[in-house]
C-alpha cells in the first residue's frame, strides 16, 4: 500500500509541477488563504439558527475533503521505510563521533566562508539565487541510488512564501505544498539559511516526508556543491546541528568551538542572532507549540530534537 502511494506521489508531483512551477506567484499560498476564508465564512454562518445546520455541514465536508486529499497527496509517504534502514549499519550516535565531525565541519565552513561574497556589513550574501536553485535541482539526480531511487524531474518550482513578514515571526523557515508541489522559501530569511532551506524543501518535493530526512538528503544535496554559496549554508546548517546535539552534554566543547569560529563566521553569526531576537514573540512560541504537535503526529520527534539527522549524519559519515 505504501509503494502504491510513493507511486502516485511520483505522478502527482512532477504533474503539479509541469502545470504550476511556471506561475511567478506561488499558487499554494492562494489556496491557503482561499481554503481559510471558507473555513471563516462557514464559521461564521454556524452561528445564525438559519443557516447553522447547513454551515457546519459544509464545514466539516471541507475540512474531510481537504484532510483526505492531504493524506493521499502526502500524509502516507511518512510511512515510508525510513531511511536510517537503507544505511549499512546503524549505531548510535556517539558524542565524541560528533565532535570529532564538529571540528572538521569548522574547518569547511572557515574555508568556504572566503570564498562567499560578503554585504557592505561584513555578512554572507547570496548573490545568485536562481544558480542555487539549479544546481539543488542537478544535485538531486547524483543522490547515492542505496538511498534515494526517487525521480529528479529538474523542474525549479521554488517559490517565495507570500507569508514572508509573518513567517519571520513564527520560525518558520520553508514548507513543502502538497497540493501544488511548490518548495516554499522565506525570502527574508538572513542569506545563511536560505540555500540549505531550499534544498531541504527540494528534498520533500523529491518524496522524503520526515523533517530530519529531508535535513539530511539536503544536506547530501549541498555538501559536495561546486555552488559556494550553497555549499557553505549546507556546512553551516551542519555544524549547528552538531553543536546544539553535543550542547546538553558538553557545553565547554561547544562555547570553545565558537569561540574558534573565523571573524567572517562570527558576523554572520551575529546578523542570525539579531534577526532571531527582533523575530521573537507569542507567534513563534503558538508555531513552535503546533509544529511539535503535527511532527509527533506523523511518525517523527519533536521540532528542536536534532538527534535523527545527527544519527543519519554520523552513520553515512562512517
Amino acid at each position: 500500500m505504501i509503494s502504491f502511494f510513493e507511486n502516485l506521489f511520483e505522478f502527482q508531483k512532477y504533474t503539479h509541477q509541469v502545470l504550476f512551477a511556471w506561475i511567478p506567484f506561488s499558487l499554494g499560498d492562494i489556496l491557503y488563504i482561499v481554503l481559510c476564508i471558507l473555513l471563516i465564512w462557514h464559521m461564521i454562518r454556524c452561528f445564525k439558527k438559519e443557516t447553522r445546520s447547513s454551515s457546519a455541514l459544509k464545514l466539516l465536508v471541507t475540512i474531510n475533503i481537504f484532510y483526505f486529499i492531504y493524506q493521499i497527496f502526502w500524509g502516507m509517504l511518512y510511512f515510508q521505510t525510513p531511511v536510517i534502514k537503507k544505511l549499512s549499519q546503524q549505531e548510535e550516535p556517539s558524542l565524541n563521533k560528533a565532535k570529532q565531525l564538529a571540528l572538521q565541519y569548522l574547518e569547511k565552513c572557515k574555508a568556504t566562508r572566503k570564498i562567499v561574497n560578503e554585504d557592505e556589513n561584513g555578512v554572507f550574501i547570496v548573490t545568485d539565487l536562481k544558480s542555487v536553485q539549479s544546481e539543488i535541482l542537478i544535485r538531486q539526480q547524483k543522490l547515492p541510488k542505496y538511498i534515494s531511487d526517487k525521480k529528479a524531474p529538474l523542474i525549479n518550482a521554488f517559490k517565495p512564501s507570500i507569508f514572508g513578514d509573518i513567517m519571520s515571526f513564527t520560525g518558520i523557515l520553508g514548507y513543502y505544498n502538497p497540493f501544488t508541489a511548490e518548495a516554499q522559501y522565506n525570502a527574508k530569511l538572513p542569506s545563511t539559511y536560505i540555500p540549505f532551506t531550499s534544498a531541504h524543501e527540494s528534498s520533500h518535493q523529491l518524496g522524503f516526508a520526515r523533517e530530519q530526512e529531508a535535513n539530511f538528503i539536503g544536506y547530501l544535496i549541498g555538501i559536495n556543491s561546486g555552488n559556494a554559496e550553497l555549499r557553505y549554508s549546507t556546512e553551516y546548517f551542519t555544524l549547528k546541528s552538531l553543536l546544539n546535539f553535543i550542547a546538553e552534554e558538553d557545553p565547554d566543547f561547544v562555547k570553545n568551538i565558537l569561540k574558534n569560529y573565523s571573524p567572517e563566521m562570527k558576523r554572520d553569526r551575529a546578523f542570525e542572532k539579531r534577526f532571531v531576537l527582533q523575530h521573537q514573540g507569542w507567534l513563534d512560541d503558538f508555531f513552535g507549540f503546533t509544529n511539535n504537535l503535527f511532527l509527533k503526529s506523523n511518525q517523527q520527534e519533536g521540532s528542536i530534537t536534532y538527534s535523527y539527522f545527527i544519527d543519519l549524519l554520523l552513520n553515512y559519515e562512517k
